[in-house]
């Protein structure tokens, strides 16, 4: 018989015993209400054909694991009642390892070449981590059930797990949670009356049920910890209970919620206190887009009902502004209000050298755990010749003191869009290069658009679906050379902006000798609670993303911190179901949760509702009667699935629903909520209105017009 021809008999035996199960209505047998009721016929049969019922009730399980059918729990339990704890046990445990791993063989025989052939590239970081550490993931999957038995069976058949291990390691991980089961039943199968409910025996045995899986969880940490430690001295007592590596946001915040909990905490930096947030990126773009936006109002003096406005400025006085601004708020992230909030801040190069040792000037910190944030850094594409350059990225453009005449900008995301439009309105010739079809690319594709048409009317070019190759110089004059739609397109230039993204810093501190593991986007791998491998040690921010934004460092640093001083008691997964974020252009596009684009990408069924601020009274008052509000809600209903608003203050205007989906408030409430006339923050008031009207119940209101016009005679 052919390989085919076995599968399909082997499908056909397996559909047709499935089937008839639910014909014959087999699963009636498999009750606690019908063993119960034939508990006495059942124990009679046992107490004179001991061995056949044993054999009979082995058979059975085998094949209901086997097929995956519902009842495996029921005979687990009823297992216990008809033979005693150690009997039923043995058979239980084998007849459980037999099934899954005869379940296991099926779904491979029949599925793995399928799947391995036409998912094979996509699966080969599973395959490979499965060959690696597939025993251990199996153990963890059988002690602490997280997806049901037989999925586990069936999936786990499709990866190359070697089968005499799978069965070895399911009889082993399996044991436990048998026991517990088993054990209850032998207390269900003692029950004669109502009263025994309450007998001591019964209530441990339920209360073992409702325990097992944390204590299996506990012992299942003790093994990863006791696994990934192995090799490394653990130090009898410490010097700190945490040792935070980078004072960005997220170490900054860490760091201080160890001291406000009366932890020792050393905090440590290589470079400056505050982290790129301040020296680098939020401060000081912040501070240059508002100096441009002084610009473009004097560019916009007609609207403001003036006939001329001239501005004289130096860029260099511009650039010094930002520093003054930094050096302003400086003071908060400082070493002196960080020293006298109870953390002791060190300034060196840290390097991890164990699971509970960091070396920093030559000195060797033990702590119980570490908090890895250590940000990220521009990442510098490939791009030939540019090595022969002095390139621009967001952390060298502050030196700047001479105004660039031709300025490039490559990428369109938001830290290349702001800096496109602030160079632009401060008198540089700016051309923004993107590789994508538009930029803003993860906002709805009418945002990009319109901020394209916003920034061409400005004088900005715009050169999308363009990919840069090459940086070329030829008599002393520099050219960027693009590919756009299969032709050559070269770009004059004095400075070049790099802006396409930000890379995680994972190297150089000892995570590569350590073995921290990295994930493919390059940042460091954690879990829910934001822990590495090493369960000690954690991170927050950039370093680990997703979200690159100072504010999420700042909320994950809440967890990291929380999760490394008390995880022992409880642990908290991170919460990321509410994430704003802004692009600070002008106008400014803000969103949170989901648009357009990302719901039909993942099938989520939503009703938009759209305000335009140009019918509001404020931002007619303040000619900035531009951008929309759209709101993205559960079909029927005023649940927030997502906002994106784009306009003045967009930013600022988003909070309110944050707050709104942060702690479940729909659109009636906003609707409810009385908002200060005249201001922006109406808009969000009459956006909910928008979405009431179109909700309005008209059959009601048909009647109540019948209603006045009865009242009027």
């Amino acid at each position: 018989m052919s390989s085919r021809a076995a599968k399909i008999t082997i499908l056909a035996v397996i559909i047709v015993l499935v089937i008839s199960f639910f014909v014959f209505d087999l699963g009636q047998y498999l009750t606690l209400d019908y063993l119960k009721n034939q508990q006495q016929i059942f124990n009679d049969y046992y107490l004179h054909n001991r061995f056949s019922t044993l054999l009979i009730y082995f058979v059975i399980y085998i094949v209901v694991t086997a097929l995956s059918l519902p009842g495996a729990v029921v005979m687990t339990l009823a297992g216990g009642a008809l033979f005693g704890l150690w009997p039923a046990l043995i058979v239980v445990s084998f007849a459980s390892s037999i099934g899954a791993t005869l379940a296991f063989l099926v779904s491979r025989f029949l599925l793995r070449d399928w799947v391995q052939h036409k998912f094979g590239d996509k699966l080969q970081a599973i395959n490979e981590g499965i060959e690696k550490e597939g025993a251990f993931y199996l153990f963890s999957l059988r002690l602490v059930p997280l997806f049901p038995f037989f999925v586990i069976n069936l999936v786990m058949g499709l990866t190359p797990l070697k089968t005499s291990l799978y069965y070895i390691v399911s009889q082993i991980g399996m044991l436990a949670g048998t026991f517990v089961f088993v054990n209850a039943g032998t207390q269900l199968g003692q029950l004669e009356s109502a009263g025994g409910i309450l007998s001591p025996e019964l209530l441990i045995s339920f209360a073992l049920l409702g325990v097992f899986p944390l204590v299996a969880k506990r012992i299942l940490g003790l093994f990863q910890a006791r696994k990934v430690f192995a090799g490394y001295q653990k130090p009898q007592k410490f010097d700190y209970n945490l040792v935070v590596l980078g004072a960005g946001s997220g170490g900054l915040v860490s760091s201080y919620i160890a001291a406000t909990v009366k932890a020792k905490v050393a905090l440590i930096e290589k470079h400056k206190m505050g982290g790129d947030c301040l020296n680098t990126g939020c401060v000081p773009s912040k501070a240059l887009l508002r100096s441009a936006k002084m610009l473009s109002y004097a560019k916009r003096a007609k609207e403001f009902g003036f006939e001329t406005t001239k501005v004289d400025f130096d860029f260099a006085q511009v650039m010094e502004r930002v520093q003054q601004k930094i050096a302003q708020i400086e003071p908060h992230d400082s070493i002196d209000r960080y020293t006298s909030l109870g953390v002791e801040v060190i300034e060196g190069e840290a390097k991890i050298s164990s699971p509970w040792t960091v070396t920093v000037k030559g000195k060797v910190l033990t702590t119980k755990s570490i908090i890895i944030a250590t940000g990220a850094k521009p990442f510098v594409p490939p791009i030939k010749g540019l090595d022969q350059i002095n390139y621009l990225t967001s952390d060298n453009l502050w030196s700047l003191r001479e105004l660039p005449k031709k300025l490039v900008v490559l990428g369109g995301g938001p830290i290349g869009s702001e800096m496109t439009q602030a160079f632009a309105r401060l008198g540089s010739h700016v051309t923004q290069i993107e590789m994508a079809s538009r930029i803003v690319a993860r906002e709805d594709p009418e945002v990009g658009e319109y901020l394209q048409q916003q920034f061409t009317s400005e004088g900005i070019q715009v050169l999308t679906q363009h990919r840069a190759q090459e940086v070329r110089i030829e008599n002393d004059q520099k050219w960027l050379v693009c590919e756009h739609q299969g032709e050559t397109v070269e770009i004059e230039f004095d400075q070049i902006l790099i802006a396409v993204g930000r890379q995680a810093n994972v190297t150089g501190f000892g995570l590569e000798e350590l073995g921290v593991k990295i994930s493919p986007r390059g940042t460091v791998s954690s879990n829910p609670f934001l822990q590495t491998n090493f369960p000690n040690i954690f991170c927050a921010g950039d370093v680990t993303g997703p979200y690159q934004f100072t504010h999420t460092a700042a909320h994950q640093a809440w967890y990291a911190a929380v999760n490394a001083l008390f995880g022992q008691f409880k642990s908290f997964k991170v919460d990321n179901r509410v994430i704003p974020w802004c692009t600070f252009t002008d106008a400014e596009v803000a969103r949170v949760g989901l648009n357009e684009t990302e719901a039909q990408e993942q099938n989520i069924p939503f009703e938009v509702t759209r305000y335009g601020i140009d019918d509001l009274d404020r931002a007619i008052a303040d000619s900035e009667d531009h951008g929309w509000v759209k709101i993205l809600t559960k079909p029927g209903t005023d649940k927030i699935l997502g906002v994106t608003i784009v306009g003045s203050h967009a930013g600022d205007l988003l909070a309110e629903y944050v707050l709104a989906m942060k702690y479940k408030l729909g659109l009636n409430k906003i609707l409810g909520t009385i908002h200060t006339y005249p201001t922006l923050a109406e808009m969000n008031k009459f956006a909910a209105g928008e979405w009431k009207k179109a909700h309005a119940p008209e059959k009601l209101l048909a009647w109540i017009e019948k209603y006045h016009t009865w009242r009027r005679g």
